[in-house]
């Protein structure tokens, strides 16, 4: 599994759903120092172990304080987690666009990361669903995949 972690912001990536979402991309490979993000999303890797886990630190959107995190953990042979976790204070403003923009695109997105770690076991694959809601912000912010090579 930590092979398939291992691909992320590769031209590869069998982790991050850039066929319906920005790539995410650093100039230079994931390493802690790193520069990089997805789509109007910013962030600097601080902490990384490849395999197994991968932290960064935002830097855009203003007002976005904090960090998050994947990482991917073997609970027993045969089943293992994946999570994603975001630990972050926000301006007023920043709070608002969350609460109303940010947080339902995160929430699709994830789910869509997850969806295409599982269906790289799967037969029958999952197709992504996505609320209306998330539709038209999609449509609104001009949100579109990006199949070309990962920098």
């Amino acid at each position: 599994m930590s092979d398939l972690f291992k691909t992320i912001a590769t031209s590869n990536d069998l982790v991050w759903p850039y066929e319906n979402w920005p790539a995410m991309r650093f100039k230079d490979g994931l390493k802690i120092g790193r520069k990089g993000g997805h789509g109007r999303v910013r962030y600097t890797i601080i902490d990384f172990n490849k395999g197994d886990y991968i932290k960064f630190k935002f830097s855009k959107p203003d007002g976005f304080n904090g960090t998050h995190e994947l990482r991917i953990e073997e609970i027993t042979l045969g089943k293992t987690e994946i999570s994603h976790e975001i630990r972050m204070n926000t301006s007023f403003k920043a709070t608002f666009f969350w609460i109303f923009i940010i947080r339902w695109l995160h929430d699709a997105l994830i789910e869509d990361a997850f969806d295409k770690i599982e269906n790289y076991f799967l037969i029958e694959k999952k197709q992504p669903k996505h609320s209306n809601w998330v539709e038209f912000l999609r449509g609104a912010y001009k949100i579109k995949s990006f199949k070309t090579k990962h920098a």
